[in-house]
């Protein structure tokens, strides 16, 4: 059943379409129990016609929602013409459907506007058709007002659950991204010792080189040791270089790097909104020209302090952020709306926060700043040299 209700949820149209099925089967169970009080012909046209449009009551809210308060009333004048039972249809269950429908799906005011018309319509059912008063009011009444409830928590429900996946996705590219910088250090540390093996080595070969030179022809027995320890040292040093080679070997595919640049940061910021967080995005200058480490550091000083902003400002967090290309230097400032704490310029238990952002900076020769602002908000800003 768990499996058949997800396989739902993904085909809105056989979901209705089953709905619809179940409210004409009810209509039938009823015609079938008590045919002799009605018209059957009039009785079960009025069946299709108030249970089948419901199928379509996702796709066509609006339309299906009028269609069905109108059949209804047609329903009900077709019943006292004729005068017998012909508008006792349970399919009529269709209008708290199509109130919830329109709750959920539309708009609240558009949900007003129909639960005007209904209660419009159940005031003009109970004069003209002599309906008890009492029991029409408060089962209609209580009726419309659970659909409405239900209509309201499962807007709730669909807000929370959108919400939730969209900071998700936010918690997915954090993590790659940690993942990604995990991988970025890790070559660095592989190319430190790869230029750390080949300048010791060679220099050693090098300087050995020179005494044999010299050695050769004075001192025969010290020119052998020399060639020798060359002999060694390349020896060792081309195992080295093999086995520091072969961790470097595989490369990520180009097409599976993220872009930065100005395509980069209108990313980040369409996903930051989609977590919650309202961003205001002010460019001046063309970044996508500058060279590839400034252009990820600034986006990664941005993509920090946006996800700081996001987790620390409060309630209803808000964010502004500036990049200025000058032409020697790109000026970047992030700034919240002052709710939150100081927890932002705190240092996460991953090593990342305000000290990576400073390490980063600093890598690329620039300066940064964080701190409270007399206003109160938290103000990152950072000034990186374009050369």
């Amino acid at each position: 059943m768990r499996r058949f209700s997800l396989w739902l949820r993904g085909q809105p149209f056989v979901a209705d379409a089953l709905l619809a099925a179940g409210l004409f089967v009810v209509e039938i169970l009823v015609f079938v129990s008590s045919a002799d009080g009605l018209n059957g012909p009039l009785f079960l046209v009025f069946s299709v016609v108030l249970a089948v449009p419901v199928a379509w009551r996702r796709r066509f809210p609006r339309s299906i929602a009028a269609f069905t308060l109108v059949a209804t009333g047609i329903c009900d004048i077709a019943g006292a013409m004729v005068g017998d039972a012909v508008n006792g249809h349970p399919a009529t269950l269709a209008l708290p459907i199509m109130l919830y429908t329109l709750v959920a799906y539309v708009g609240r005011v558009q949900g007003a506007v129909y639960a005007v018309a209904l209660a419009a319509y159940s005031v003009a059912s109970m004069l003209l058709f002599d309906q008890p008063i009492f029991t029409t009011l408060l089962f209609g009444a209580l009726l419309y007002a659970l659909s409405w409830l239900a209509a309201e928590f499962l807007g709730a429900r669909r807000a929370y659950d959108e919400a939730t996946q969209a900071r998700l996705v936010v918690a997915e590219y954090d993590r790659d991204r940690r993942a990604e910088e995990a991988v970025i250090a890790e070559r660095t540390r592989i190319a430190r010792e790869l230029h750390d093996v080949i300048a010791h080595s060679v220099s050693v070969m090098v300087v050995q080189a020179d005494g044999a030179s010299y050695a050769i022809r004075r001192n025969p027995e010290r020119a052998e040791q020399a060639v020798a320890n060359i002999s060694a040292t390349g020896r060792l040093a081309l195992a080295e270089l093999r086995r520091t080679v072969a961790l470097m070997r595989t490369s990520p595919d180009s097409d599976d790097m993220p872009h930065y640049g100005t395509a980069g940061l209108a990313r980040l910021v369409e996903m930051m909104g989609r977590a919650g967080l309202y961003v205001e995005l002010e460019q001046t200058g063309n970044l996508d020209d500058i060279s590839p480490a400034i252009s990820l550091g600034v986006h990664r000083v941005v993509q920090e302090s946006l996800t700081n902003v996001l987790r620390h400002a409060g309630h209803a967090p808000r964010a502004v952020v500036k990049v200025v290309r000058e032409e020697d230097v790109v000026t970047v400032e992030i700034s919240d709306n002052g709710t939150g704490t100081d927890a932002v310029s705190s240092v996460d238990g991953g090593g990342h926060g305000l000290l990576g952002m400073r390490e980063r900076v600093a890598v690329l020769q620039g300066t940064l700043h964080a701190g409270r602002t007399p206003h109160g908000s938290w103000l990152v800003r950072a000034t990186l040299p374009i050369e």
